[in-house]
């Protein structure tokens, strides 16, 4: 299927320049993931039923190793597996780039993390 632009594509590469991570919020069908696909140069699904429980148990144990690959990275559903939101922040304060990560989550859940990601990780609503 062919990617059709958006109008959240020049805001995310935008806010992919200028901070580590860019965070995708909206309604669900609102097309989240196609556009964090679109950017991305690699994808952690945490709703694929094959790796789900060992992408959930990894990100459990050592999220770190969830971060290993080429960047920007898209973790999708991401709070499903909240760990990696503090394992990103820190990659992203060793690190000292912008456009690392991208992550993808439904308005309709709420998650509780340790940090709000000012600076590191910007909010982009759909």
């Amino acid at each position: 299927m062919k990617y059709r632009d958006r109008v959240v594509d020049e805001q995310l590469a935008m806010k992919l320049e200028a901070f580590g991570g860019a965070l995708i919020t909206g309604p669900k069908g609102c097309g989240k993931t196609t556009t964090g696909k679109h950017h991305a140069a690699s994808v952690v699904e945490f709703q694929d039923e094959d790796v789900r429980e060992n992408l959930l148990a990894v990100a459990n144990s050592q999220p770190s190793r969830l971060l290993l690959g080429p960047k920007p990275r898209l973790f999708d559903e991401w709070q499903d597996a909240p760990k990696i939101w503090g394992a990103i922040r820190k990659s992203i304060d060793d690190e000292q780039k912008n456009g690392l990560y991208i992550l993808t989550g439904s308005t309709s859940q709420t998650v509780e993390t340790p940090h709000s990601g000012t600076l590191r990780i910007s909010m982009l609503k759909m």
